[in-house]
């Protein structure tokens, strides 16, 4: 009895385990809201989209390939209809141009989407309640599959058509000059 004890002891705490592993990573993961690490100073910057995609709380804003800090939030904005996201900035990079741009990156082919900020070239910084003006969407890639899709469809009418002519005089060719 003492063995089949033991075994059931072990497989418990190694579910146990699990679920504590679990619940560590999702923490972790930039979709949640959840953050184990305490939220660093720094300051607030605000940028308009048309589409934000997929972009949520949590996820990285980076400038050439170094993370400044993380979305902090998304609105829309009723007045002008775009989506406002909110991005707290590390207080330690207090030197971005006020004139940077930024846009939505995606992480990889399928990967999660990130804010990818541009520098600018001014002499005046960034500081708290800033916003970012030049911005460029997400691009979600089922509409331009969807575009893709469309504009091969109606080639594939046009060129069907064409090919069937093309290929019944080239047919006959052959016939004609064996005569």
């Amino acid at each position: 009895m003492s063995a089949k004890r033991n075994i059931e002891i072990g497989t418990g705490l190694f579910v146990l385990l699990g679920l504590a592993a679990l619940l560590f990573l999702t923490t972790q993961l930039p979709s949640s809201g959840l953050r184990l690490k305490s939220a660093s100073a720094g300051y607030r910057v605000t940028a308009a989209f048309d589409d934000v995609g997929d972009l949520k709380v949590g996820s990285p804003v980076t400038m050439a390939g170094v993370t400044l800090g993380q979305v902090e939030g998304i609105r829309i904005d009723w007045h002008t209809y775009k989506a406002v996201v909110t991005m707290r900035i590390d207080s330690k990079f207090n030197q971005i141009p006020d004139d940077s741009d930024a846009s939505i990156e995606t992480q990889g082919l399928l990967g999660g989407k990130y804010i990818g900020i541009g520098a600018g070239g001014s002499d005046t910084y960034l500081k708290d309640g800033s916003r970012i003006t030049l911005t460029q969407s997400a691009l979600v890639l089922e509409n331009l599959i969807n575009k893709f899709f469309a504009s091969t469809a109606s080639k594939g009418g046009d060129s069907g058509a064409g090919a069937d002519q093309a290929s019944a005089p080239a047919a006959q060719g052959p016939k004609e000059s064996g005569k």
